[in-house]
């Protein structure tokens, strides 16, 4: 796992080296091993290099590939590098890692390459003698890259603050990425936080040559579907068992001990579970314990990790180290979230413990029906007569019994009534909003009078043919995957683990696994108890006291701590934001005050929104 910088400037002008230099340095948490910098005219890289295969100094990048030609920097791991490079027979490898395998193959298929492999990355290669490059990012949208082009020059990185860095752009704020951030609490693709910065797609690669971009998508799990006889109950539970065995082999390559998350529920345990099955070694298994009972998971993490022999350890906590940890936490932000001081905290005590790369169960609950959103979605359904209903009926449905009622859940109510029709599209930004738009009218003045369509909504409109095809759970799935999945969990599990230099791995997020699940069938996948199919799966391999468990979490006093312990911090920022010319001032002050006063129509989580994105701002010196 890695950091990666690259500048190329269009007009032949020779690249600065103090200039990558402070790109790289900017991403120096991503990897404290080794840096390196490949200079040449008017192309530069630079890397930062956590070492987890090949250990040695032969694998440090920038890596040259053996004709010269190619120079290349990579993030992220190739699992079945050694299974490609058996198939590389013309080529002398001097290393023992993926790197020098992905370069070796891009030079043999080019873009192709990417057929080959499977893993979590994000690459850029730079072919010096058709002065080409080539950027690509994994299927999963894993590990992130962000790029900048304008007329004179390209920069790229893994993360935004590093382009910020280099000096030559602008920190001026996206107005479209406000309203996506409000909306979902983070910035979906092309966006980020920064007007002009985008993020490649997961899926996709792109190619810049004479100042020309050419971008392609190589992978879409809206157009994935399997042959595969599902009417067979028994061979579906056998097929999934084997490709999430499958999965976590992969994830278990590494040349250090690999740990794992284990909170003591369905998917960490499963995960620790096929870890015990896949191999000699024991594993390393971290649990975070707290001494308050509401709060403790740890007695069930016992009762996995006996059970399969683990080396286990309990690092006992205070709930209230989420509040002393709460700034290195956002310091740790690239780009704004309202979510990620949970990952920030549990990945910083697991490094304190010597592990480098552990694995996670996030994504359990994408392909398994785990979230409540999927039963509201299939409810809706239920109700197709609904729809059958005149538009202005049920606005003024919506109207008589939704106006003036307190809390989301009646907002929400209202805008789904609204709606042109129940399908994944208009319903899942609708489920999935953390602000309501008519509140974020009312806090926002650059938000729009009319309605506005997320990026998210615009990604499944465009889907919306190949979406309709799958079953009705996968539809969820899929919009989870282009919404929540992506630009919130997998983009906060990576910023938040990297700011301590640890590597996670996410079985769930395997894409021969997601290509399975996204068509098994509603009547297999409905859960009969919480995420049964995953359960009957893996059988017997969980024990039934974690299977029937009551779900807990990470679930602290946050609102609670607003108005206490946090509230002449989220006070500051609170005023300074009200402050900003984008935002109606006096209705942010009205709602914070209708928060300290316990209206429970206004939700911490709303404003620590606005906390974050200020703390952000102050810190980076955007405008």
């Amino acid at each position: 796992m890695c950091g990666i910088t690259g500048i190329l400037n269009f007009k032949q002008q020779s690249v600065e080296q103090a200039v990558i230099k402070k790109m790289t340095d900017a991403v120096a948490h991503r990897g404290p091993d080794a840096d390196g910098f490949f200079v040449e005219n008017e192309m530069a890289l630079g890397h930062r290099r956590l070492s987890i295969i090949d250990l040695s100094s032969a694998a440090n990048q920038p890596f040259i590939d053996n004709s010269g030609r190619y120079a290349m920097v990579f993030n992220g791991e190739m699992y079945n590098y050694a299974e490609v490079k058996s198939t590389i027979k013309e080529y002398a490898f001097k290393s023992n890692g993926d790197s020098e395998v992905l370069i070796a193959a891009y030079a043999k298929w080019g873009a192709d390459c990417i057929q080959y492999f499977r893993g979590m990355f994000a690459f850029a290669i730079w072919d010096r003698q058709e002065r080409e490059l080539f950027l690509c990012r994994d299927r999963m949208g894993v590990k992130p890259l962000y790029y900048y082009i304008d007329e004179e020059r390209l920069l790229f990185s893994s993360e935004t603050r590093s382009i910020l860095a280099s000096g030559l752009v602008s920190k001026k704020i996206s107005t479209t990425a406000l309203m996506e951030y409000f909306s979902y609490q983070s910035v979906s693709y092309p966006y980020s936080v920064i007007e002009g910065i985008k993020q490649l797609e997961a899926g996709c690669w792109m190619k810049i040559r004479n100042s020309k971009t050419e971008k392609k998508t190589y992978w879409d799990a809206s157009k994935t579907k399997v042959d595969f006889d599902f009417s067979n109950k028994t061979a579906t539970h056998q097929h999934i068992k084997e490709l999430m065995l499958q999965s976590v082999k992969r994830r278990l390559v590494s040349d250090v001990p690999v740990g794992a998350f284990l909170s003591g529920g369905v998917d960490s345990s499963a995960v620790v579970g096929l870890m015990a099955e896949a191999g000699p070694a024991k594993p390393n298994t971290f649990t975070i314990s707290f001494q308050e009972k509401e709060f403790d998971e740890s007695g069930y993490a016992e009762v996995v990790a006996k059970k399969f022999n683990t080396c286990h350890n309990n690092i006992l906590l205070k709930p209230t180290a989420f509040l002393d940890e709460l700034k290195n936490a956002l310091d740790a932000m690239d780009t704004p979230s309202g979510d990620g001081i949970n990952t920030y905290v549990v990945s910083k005590a697991i490094r304190k413990n010597g592990i480098v790369v552990a694995l996670s169960g996030v994504g359990g609950d994408e392909l398994f029906a785990g979230y409540p959103i999927f039963p509201q979605y299939l409810q809706l359904q239920e109700k197709k007569l609904l729809w059958l209903l005149p538009k202005s009926l049920r606005s003024l449905a919506s109207t008589v019994f939704f106006s003036g009622a307190s809390g989301s859940k009646a907002g929400r109510m209202q805008q789904l009534l609204r709606l042109d029709d129940g399908s994944i599209e208009n319903v899942y930004p609708v489920l999935r909003q953390i602000i309501s738009p008519g509140q974020i009218r009312q806090l926002v003045q650059l938000a729009p009078s009319g309605p506005f369509i997320t990026s998210v909504q615009k990604e499944l409109l465009k889907r919306k043919p190949d979406i309709d095809k799958f079953p009705l759970l996968s539809q969820v799935s899929l919009a989870e995957y282009f919404g929540y999945t992506q630009h919130t969990l997998l983009k906060d599990t990576d910023q938040m683990s990297m700011a301590v230099s640890l590597e996670l791995r996410e079985p769930f997020f395997d894409h021969d696994l997601a290509e399975f699940m996204l068509s098994v069938p509603d009547g297999l996948k409905k859960p009969v108890y919480p995420k049964s199919l995953l359960v009957e799966s893996v059988k017997p391999l969980l024990p039934d006291e974690i299977v029937f468990r009551k779900k807990q979490g990470f679930l602290f006093p946050w609102d609670v701590w607003l108005k206490n312990e946090l509230r002449s911090f989220c006070e500051m920022h609170i005023k300074n934001m009200s402050e900003r010319s984008f935002i109606n001032g006096h209705s942010l002050l009205h709602f914070w005050k209708q928060f300290l006063k316990g209206d429970h129509r206004v939700r911490w989580a709303e404003l620590w929104l606005f906390v974050v994105l200020e703390y952000w701002l102050e810190k980076n010196g955007v405008e």
